[in-house]
């Protein structure tokens, strides 16, 4: 699951116009960015196992970074900061909130399509996961209609412009492109190591990408009012 999580950023995103969506990729694609860090500094593990091009399923050794419970405090940090960053905004609780959301929402994600591998706690716990990447064609396209709904979402319920929008749909399309080869038709990775480079490269590509299209700050125009109110006393003082 890679395209999914950033649909369902996407969809978070449409709550809180105000802040950057790049913000809500990142911290959807946290747990991914921590596993491949672990993984290379040998916290964890990742093995390519013999029927790889049959399966494309890698095994994982994942506690630190894909445990519930650990999940659970990445996501409660992960809203710390966002609130400590946003606290003079007058949502940023909810800005924090819906980060958590997001963190969140990639363990959950990820519990539909992995085996199960994806632990309650520590190393040693009861593990839980549907299995969807069994069927390959199946999770493809649970995989595909989360980006399409939360695509629509987002772009239905903000003020991205002509532009962006169509920026946004390309970048889909290719992350859910790459996903569906590297889901069917990708050669075995050479190791674990350049496994967890490739990817955790290719996860900050996106989020940059992401982030840089809405570097400029939202129109007012569609912004609830307390921002507005927020960004007019701002705009007076300046």
């Amino acid at each position: 699951m890679f395209a999914g999580h950033i649909g369902a950023a996407l969809a978070i995103g449409r709550a809180e116009r105000g802040v950057n969506v790049g913000i809500f990729i990142v911290a959807a694609l946290l747990l991914d960015y921590l596993l491949w860090l672990f993984v290379l500094l040998g916290w964890e593990s990742v093995v390519i196992p013999g029927d790889f091009a049959h399966t494309h399923q890698p095994e994982f050794v994942f506690p630190y970074s894909h445990g519930l419970l650990a999940s659970t405090l990445w996501a409660a940090l992960a809203g710390i900061v966002t609130f400590a960053w946003y606290s003079r905004l007058p949502t940023g609780w909810r800005a924090a909130t819906l980060v958590v959301v997001a963190v969140l929402s990639h363990w959950l994600l990820d519990a539909l399509v992995h085996r199960p591998e994806l632990p309650l706690a520590g190393s040693g716990s009861p593990a839980v996961g549907l299995g969807f990447w069994n069927n390959i064609p199946f999770a493809l396209a649970i995989e595909a209609a989360i980006v399409v709904v939360g695509l629509y979402l987002f772009v239905s319920g903000t003020d991205v412009g002509r532009k962006k929008a169509t920026a946004l749909v390309v970048l889909s399309l290719i992350v859910m492109t790459f996903t569906g080869l590297g889901m069917t038709i990708a050669p075995a990775p050479p190791s674990a190591t350049a496994m967890a480079a490739s990817a955790g490269g290719c996860r900050q590509i996106i989020s940059t990408a992401s982030a840089s299209l809405w570097a400029m700050p939202p129109s007012s125009a569609r912004l609830p009012p307390a921002w507005r109110a927020h960004r007019s006393q701002a705009l007076s003082t300046t």
